[in-house]
């Protein structure tokens, strides 16, 4: 879709550029402008909405605190494991 708009911005640059209507040409310059922002804008959203990353990968904060007791937990163990051992 961004290249439609801007397709239809050089279209309007053209027109702007044939006519020799000042009201004419004022009104495509415009919606030149207008369609070449909408088309890089719709450009930008789409590379930005290919680099974010998964929403369902997000960890919610119970489960986020539910592995760091797990990882306490392990790391109690394996301290005390250590100091029961002799070296």
């Amino acid at each position: 879709m961004p290249w439609v708009y801007l397709l239809l911005a050089a279209a309007a640059f053209v027109l702007a550029l044939k006519t020799t209507s000042p009201g004419l040409l004022a009104v495509s310059l415009l919606a030149a402008l207008g369609l070449m922002i909408a088309g890089v804008m719709s450009l930008l959203a789409r590379r930005l909405d290919n680099t974010s990353r998964d929403v369902s990968s997000i960890v919610d904060p119970m489960e986020l605190r539910r592995l760091r007791e797990q990882a306490e937990a392990r790391k109690l163990a394996a301290s005390s494991q250590s100091e029961s051992s002799p070296n």
